[in-house]
């Protein structure tokens, strides 16, 4: 029998997830395999590939597809995106302590609430079970610097390249709304990923 999950509501389709449909699992990852996407964007990679970050996110996605309760009352885009968020930050903390190297030059960049669009993370849940009292400050005091650094050591077109990639445009998109060429906003953010990892 063929369902149109389409027609069905995100707890309808949790529900039978939860009576081992596996199309269900599938469909469900699909169409939220675009907030893994835009969070992994919010991620800012110095000099790695995003495939270990997707790779995460999308855990943290199985995650929340597993772990939903609809009775809590929080819809389940708003738990997805904090099941991926906390995912995300785990394996960071991880990386921050060596266990995984091939994560240890990501910088952590969550929301768009500053002058520029940079808020390192105040506003999310970041404490996992194995954060510690030193781990949280180190991680704040790097958080306050980077943002310093981008408002110090990028350019005005440089801030609005990033604040558009970390919204999650396209080059193309990015340099039509800048009235740039792609080249220019590729250049624009090597410059960023160069200023950055200094």
């Amino acid at each position: 029998m063929n369902i149109n999950y389409d027609t069905l509501s995100d707890n309808e389709i949790i529900s039978r997830i939860n009576e081992k449909d596996d199309d269900a699992i599938e469909f469900m990852m699909q169409k939220y395999g675009n907030i893994v996407k835009r969070e992994v964007r919010t991620v800012y990679i110095i000099g790695a590939e995003t495939d270990d970050l997707m790779q995460e996110g999308m855990i943290g996605l199985f995650k929340a597809i597993r772990d939903y309760e609809a009775d809590k009352g929080t819809a389940f885009s708003t738990f997805a995106t904090l099941c991926i968020r906390r995912q995300l930050q785990t394996a960071i903390n991880n990386s921050n302590r060596k266990k995984h190297i091939p994560l240890n030059s990501y910088i952590s960049i969550y929301s768009e609430n500053g002058e520029y669009g940079y808020e390192f993370g105040d506003n999310i849940e970041t404490e996992n079970s194995d954060s510690n009292p030193e781990d949280m400050v180190i991680a704040r005091e790097q958080k306050n610097t980077m943002r310093k650094r981008i408002e110090t050591e990028l350019s005005p077109l440089e801030k609005k390249v990033l604040k558009l990639y970390l919204d999650g445009f396209s080059y193309q998109e990015i340099a039509d709304r800048l009235d740039k060429s792609e080249k220019s906003v590729d250049n624009a953010l090597q410059r960023i990923r160069k200023k950055l990892s200094n």
